[in-house]
């Protein structure tokens, strides 16, 4: 599509059509916070650190990340941050270089950002579960030369940095440091962050957004739902996905608590009393992450405090509309947000409380402020209404393009003819839009796949088995599984005289690709099937058998009582059948969502808690139902229920630590980059 056509096609919406129809607007009017304390949220001409030194001025003594392990109010947070940024100054670096941030999931990356931030530079979270060689080529292609990090993850920080690239523990940042604000006078138009994409259609590109495109979002998620000081705000996503913006910088900027949730360590089972323990008012996840927890939350539990569950990163349907409706207190409100990583916020959609009647999915929903939606046909020309066109985003507040990526900058974001501070980004879904102005998504214009909340080109899946010597061709297609996902199945012709399993391929692939992007089956073929014209017939790729068949494991079979539940358990989560005792969760094509499962219905089963890790640790039903049989005769001596604490070593011997780590953390990750369910790159 050219400029020139985008011309012609261009077509001005009346400022009326952003306001949301009467249904939608009754609905959102009932999420507001019961004290009244809400202040609007100012225009956008002012930084993000004036903002928020005004909000540490009027709320000092206000919490504002709260941790089971440690927690800051404002006042500690801005005295934190300003040390750090003291310190940067001191540095004898490019000062117009971008800043690498490489933290936990906790309290500590917010000093570090807002450092950055205060000096009006550009942050580039990173997330340390990812391969060591994707983060090394995030942080290198980022040209930072500042990596700042915790003293947990000083020792990845020294593998993936390069000759150039200082690394700072701020956990050792000296106390003397002065603790003011550094005063300088940022322009509210600075660059100030760089958001990687997965890479699963190759190279990850970084999405870069000035201070006022995310000002922007805070305004408009600000002024939308109300937020105010009494707010209590999940953060149950990386700082490296942009679906935490809306958490951070809604909290940080408005006087409310912000209360990271690390999903990988502490696990899914935890999370409803999470919820209610620190009172949290607004709370974001994806749907899969509810449609888990239905497994073990008691039907009773409720969540007074709850006035806003926010859904995003995927498609919204309306199963899981309708358990939220019978299980939520009747003042909450279900919020569907659909965003990008080159866009933030696009569209948003408040359920009713009456009997949702949808078909599948939840609709993209209504126009936000400030981002208007075009949809085209090939030629740039816009489509009439009821009419199938690519979503394409015109806004002066998009991402400012493709960090040292021109060409692709020039591809996705198209500047007006006219010279209008307005751009044009192309997204690359399809979508119709009523006449009401709802939007409604109708699939990708490439071939891409959701893969547990992840967007995955399976082209990039099959040029890296290809890469394999084993490998003489293969190709890549999506399965539903029988859990409502879908799953990769490799088919591959094996090199002459070679032989392959399933676990020689995930070990194969491991270090290069995310653990969401491994295929969890094999079929092995003589030759793939083609259309006459010499391409892949997709269609005719036989289903992958449901046996241990690619399995280099003998078949044990289970022994004890407990070995034969759990192989049961195992059977009905992974769909194949038989499974042994000695059998691998990973070898058996298990992942993070498979592992949430298994441990959700065996804390059901056995009455006593196992974190997300326990599956990990133990990987096999011989070594589970062991640790089971530990948990239940300490159970028995105290009286009752005991966390089963496992020692801290994986018991994998050929998957590398940073694998382990990503399956652990992979639960948050399902809404990274290009995570949107709907929409090509990383949404809410």
């Amino acid at each position: 599509m050219t400029c020139t056509s985008f011309k012609r096609a261009r077509k001005r919406v009346n400022t009326e059509d952003m306001q949301l129809p009467p249904d939608q607007e009754s609905i959102r009017a009932r999420c507001f916070h019961p004290t009244g304390t809400f202040v609007e949220f100012p225009d956008s001409e002012q930084s993000i650190a004036q903002r928020f030194e005004e909000v540490v001025r009027r709320y000092p003594d206000r919490l504002a990340v709260g941790l089971d392990s440690g927690s800051l109010t404002y006042e500690q947070l801005n005295k934190a941050a300003n040390r750090i940024a003291q310190f940067l100054i001191q540095q004898s670096v490019d000062r117009e270089a971008p800043v690498a941030l490489l933290f936990n999931q906790g309290a500590a990356i917010f000093p570090a950002i807002l450092a950055v931030l205060k000096l009006g530079r550009i942050y580039v979270p990173l997330d340390a579960p990812l391969p060591l060689a994707r983060l090394s080529d995030m942080l290198a292609d980022s040209r930072a030369q500042l990596l700042l990090t915790e003293t947990k993850h000083y020792s990845l920080a020294q593998n993936i940095a390069r000759a150039g690239q200082q690394i700072i523990d701020c956990d050792r940042i000296p106390v003397e440091i002065p603790s003011a604000n550094p005063a300088l006078d940022i322009a509210p138009d600075a660059p100030a962050l760089i958001l990687y994409t997965s890479g699963s259609t190759g190279r990850p590109k970084g999405v870069l957004h000035t201070q006022r495109n995310i000002m922007v979002e805070a305004t408009g998620y600000t002024n939308d739902i109300q937020i105010c000081r009494e707010d209590r705000i999940s953060l149950c996503q990386s700082a490296s996905f942009a679906n935490s913006i809306r958490n951070i910088y809604g909290a940080l900027l408005n006087g409310a608590a912000l209360f990271p949730y690390d999903l990988a360590n502490d696990g899914l089972a935890r999370v409803p009393e999470w919820l209610r323990v620190h009172r949290i008012t607004i709370f974001h996840t994806l749907e899969s992450i509810v449609r888990r927890l239905r497994e073990t939350m008691p039907e009773s539990m409720s969540f007074p405090e709850l006035r806003l569950l926010r859904f995003g990163g995927e498609p919204s349907s309306g199963a899981e509309v309708r358990y939220f409706q019978s299980h939520f207190a009747p003042q909450c409100v279900l919020m569907n947000v659909i965003g990008l990583t080159e866009t933030f916020t696009i569209r948003r959609y408040f359920v009713s409380d009456e009997k949702y009647s949808g078909d599948t999915k939840v609709p993209l929903g209504y126009a936000v402020a400030d981002k208007e939606i075009l949809l085209l046909d090939e030629s740039g020309a816009e489509v009439a209404l009821g009419q199938v066109g690519e979503i394409a985003v015109r806004s002066k507040y998009i991402a400012s393009g493709y960090w040292q990526r021109a060409d692709l900058t020039r591809a996705a974001f198209l500047t007006e003819p006219s010279g209008s501070a307005e751009r044009v980004y192309l997204t690359g879904d399809l979508a119709i839009m009523r006449l009401d102005g709802c939007l409604i998504h109708m699939g990708r214009k490439d071939f891409q796949v959701k893969i547990r909340g992840n967007r995955v080109e399976v082209t990039a899946v099959e040029s890296a088995l290809l890469k394999l010597e084993s490998v003489q061709t293969a190709a890549v297609h999506p399965q539903d599984d029988h859990a409502g996902g879908q799953r990769l199945i490799a088919y591959i012709v094996p090199a002459p005289g070679r032989t392959l399993t399933l676990p020689e391929i995930r070990s194969a692939l491991a270090p290069s690709l995310p653990e969401y992007m491994i295929p969890s089956a094999l079929v092995l073929l003589d030759a793939l099937p083609l259309v006459p014209n010499g391409r892949l017939d997709r269609a005719a790729l036989p289903l992958p058998a449901r046996t241990r068949r690619f399995l280099s494991q003998t078949y044990v079979p289970p022994d004890s009582e407990i070995e034969r539940q759990l192989a049961s358990i195992w059977e009905e989560v992974l769909d194949i059948r038989p499974v042994g005792i000695d059998d691998n969760f990973l070898d058996l094509g298990g992942h993070s969502l498979a592992a949430a499962r298994i441990l959700a219905r065996v804390v059901k089963r056995f009455r006593f808690d196992m974190p997300l890790r326990s599956l990990f640790e133990a990987p096999t039903v011989g070594q589970m139902a062991r640790v089971i049989a530990l948990g239940e005769n300490l159970s028995r001596a105290s009286s009752h229920a005991t966390p089963v604490v496992l020692n801290s070593a994986p018991q994998y011997a050929d998957i590398e630590p940073h694998q382990l780590k990503q399956l652990l953390s992979e639960i948050e990750a399902l809404s990274e980059e290009e995570a949107t369910g709907q929409l090509s790159s990383t949404s809410d």
